[in-house]
Parts: C-alpha cells; structure tokens; sequence
C-alpha cells in the first residue's frame, strides 16, 4: 500500500523564530488539539528535542489507544518532525515546517506522512474519513496560531 500525504500550508504574520517558539512553550499541544477531539494527555515532552516523547491516549468512539509520538528531528526555527512509535497509523511521520518569506512572514507547513492499517482495505474503509478528520483538525491547528500572531493571510491545504 502507498503512503498517503497530506499538507497544509499558512502564512503566518511573524518570523519563523516567533512561530517556531510558540510551539516550544508549555501547553502548546493541548492549545492545537481540537475541543472536539476526545484526547487525554498521558505524558507531556519537556521538550520538541530529538528523542522526546508524547504520549496521548485517543478515543474513536468508546474505543481508545494509545498513541506514542517520539520527535525524530529538531532544527530550529525551520524543522520539527514527530513519528508514531504507537498508535492508531500503520505508519506517520509528521514534520512541522517554518520557512521564512520575502515579507518577513513565516509559511508554516504541516507535512504528514501516513498509512492506515490494513493496507488497502483501510484505505477503502477508512481513507475517505481519515483525509477529512485531518483537515478539520489542521485548519483548526493553523488558525489558532494565525489568532495568536494576528493578521496573518489563510492558509491553503493540499493532499495526495
């Protein structure tokens, strides 16, 4: 089965240093998770640091798991990238994206890689719901960060 894609982009009105911060601070993950997303934190990083690991438990109806996220590359202010070790995805790889504009603005970038298990009869079963889930949930992503930085210009998302 081939790995599914999924991006979203936004130009965010500050520097890639301010952007890249903001997600460096305390709380930031519960600040992106969707309200409408059944999540408990079960082990917050310390850190978005090669190594550090999150770990959630996730609800799909009265079905929950856990989802264990480990970042696999740090490098500020352009690139954190986090990969599941344990969770719902066969496979995802999530790389978090800063780059600098000519007007002095960020286009923050969201890239994840993912599979869904059961090869190509969870995509037939579960694709569909998934793309959707994913960008319901990166839109909110991205616009609680272009609230926090204000006047930024909306993002657009692509998928594949």
């Amino acid at each position: 089965m081939e790995r599914q894609t999924f991006r979203k982009e936004s130009e965010v009105n500050a520097a890639p240093a301010e952007v890249f911060a903001w997600h460096e601070e305390p709380g930031a993950v519960e600040r992106l998770t969707p309200p409408w997303e059944k999540v408990q934190m079960v082990k917050r990083g310390e850190s978005l640091q090669v190594g550090t690991q999150v770990i959630f438990r996730v609800f799909t109806g009265p079905i929950s798991q856990l989802w264990v996220a480990e970042h696999v590359a740090y490098d500020p202010p352009r690139l954190f990238a986090d990969q599941q070790r344990q969770g719902p995805f066969a496979y995802w790889l999530h790389r978090h994206r800063f780059e600098p504009t000519e007007r002095g603005t960020t286009l923050m970038i969201d890239d994840v890689e993912y599979e869904l298990p059961l090869g190509w009869l969870g995509e037939l079963v579960g694709g569909a719901f998934t793309r959707a889930k994913l960008q319901k949930m990166f839109d909110y992503r991205h616009q609680v960060v272009l609230q926090h930085f204000e006047k930024a210009t909306p993002g657009k998302a692509t998928q594949s």
